[in-house]
């Protein structure tokens, strides 16, 4: 780590724990904020799910307390100083940020065994990665609020890490722990081996390792991490699997509609009842759709199709939240030499703004104000979802006008006319 990337680190540290200890209502008054917290990370329902589990009862009885219970012991070890729990936040956020340091440094983003980009030398250095993620409002505000998407993003940004540097089996081995904290990202399994085994030290190849090989025993080992960690959490809930249907249920059957920035919520509750299954697997399979298709057309940038499944996530997943988007940002900071070819960053900007400074007012309106309904908020959360929608679709298209014009130099620069 050179000395700029650590002077990031050391002043977001700083500026996050002025903001704990110079407001302390602040944690609190975020923590309620449904943007930032959604049923399944809300470090509210992990501090009730904590009081029933020291007093020996189980958190997954009421249909509440919808987190993973490794969380439960992790956090019962822990002294019950806050600012203990501030700590603990802040290192996780340094160790995302390390991790993007190390992504970064590696250069996978403008250079892959199968693609140079001809722009690579615009790309941004490993520090500015780091602070676009550190002092990203989204990032900041996430960490202050305390939801356990921190840990998540942190176990995916360390399998990226470690997939950039071909260690395959410590990729697939974070990528599981985040599965294990929040589900979706098993989805993110088949570009995980194929951004390890692009990376793997030429020695290795020559030895004649085949994809194919590669990912059964990639795939092995995620699954055999994955059960361990059912079995250890299967110890720790005193013998019971209930925590299955409370913890991986609930992201798929949506029993919880409390708002949130995603499209589910209200959808649902306007929802017949008859039609509730099909469109839970309509909505699950929306998520599935693209992972074949981004893996083959993007075959020689595996870690852009990370990026933009991360994306796609933070639109479509059932209990989104800012902290989803953080994330994509802060890797698609990775991809600063295609900025210039994207066409709608000004509209995405401002909406993402509008969208920012409007959702609390609406959410007001709706539950404080009473002058509003739920209509309100759920306008403003489309608004929200447009905004990144655009946001990864340009994303796509300035990638594949890269790879096109460094096949064909003599046409860069060139506009493009839809036949």
């Amino acid at each position: 780590m050179d000395r700029r990337s650590f002077t990031v680190i050391i002043a977001a540290v700083v500026l996050r724990l002025v903001m704990f200890t110079a407001f302390p209502s602040l944690p609190d008054l975020l923590t309620n904020r449904v943007e930032l917290s959604t049923p399944v990370t809300s470090f509210k329902r992990l501090q009730e799910g904590l009081f029933l589990y020291t007093h020996g009862l189980s958190p997954y009885d009421g249909g509440v307390f919808h987190q993973a219970p490794l969380l439960l012991a992790f956090f019962t070890t822990l002294p019950s100083n806050p600012i203990v729990v501030y700590l603990v936040y802040i290192l996780s956020d340094v160790l995302s940020a390390y991790s993007l340091i190390q992504i970064a440094t590696s250069g996978v983003s403008v250079s892959t065994p199968y693609h140079t980009s001809s722009r690579k030398s615009s790309a941004w250095p490993p520090w500015a990665v780091a602070a676009a993620f550190l002092f990203n409002p989204f990032s900041i505000a996430t960490c202050i609020a305390r939801p356990t998407i921190v840990f998540t993003n942190t176990a995916i940004l360390t399998a990226v890490a470690k997939g950039v540097q071909g260690q395959g089996i410590a990729a697939v081995l974070a990528l599981a722990m985040a599965s294990y904290l929040s589900l979706y990202p098993v989805l993110l399994l088949p570009p995980m081996i194929l951004l390890a085994y692009d990376n793997l030290p030429a020695v290795k190849k020559k030895k004649g390792r085949s994809l194919g090989s590669f990912a059964a025993v990639l795939a092995s080992v995620f699954t055999v991490a994955a059960v361990g960690l059912g079995t250890l959490s299967w110890g720790i809930t005193g013998g019971s699997w209930e925590f299955l249907a409370s913890t991986y249920g609930v992201h798929l059957l949506l029993p919880d509609l409390t708002p949130n920035v995603g499209l589910w919520w209200y959808f649902f509750i306007e929802m017949f009842d008859s039609f509730r299954e099909f469109f839970l697997c309509v909505f699950q399979l929306h998520l599935a759709i693209y992972l074949a298709g981004l893996c083959l057309r993007l075959r020689k940038q595996p870690l852009f199709v990370i990026t933009t499944l991360l994306g796609i996530s933070s639109i479509f997943k059932s209990y989104p939240s800012i902290g989803d988007t953080a994330l994509y940002l802060s890797l698609l900071s990775l991809y600063r030499h295609i900025f210039p070819l994207m066409r709608y960053t000004f509209f995405v900007t401002s909406t993402l703004l509008y969208a920012t400074l409007l959702g609390p007012a609406f959410y007001h309106l709706w539950i404080y104000a009473g002058s509003g309904n739920a209509n309100f908020f759920y306008a403003i959360t489309l608004v929200w979802s447009l905004a990144v929608t655009v946001l990864v679709s340009d994303a796509i298209f300035a990638v594949l006008r890269d790879e096109w014009e460094t096949e064909r130099p003599e046409m860069k620069g060139k506009e493009i006319v839809q036949i």
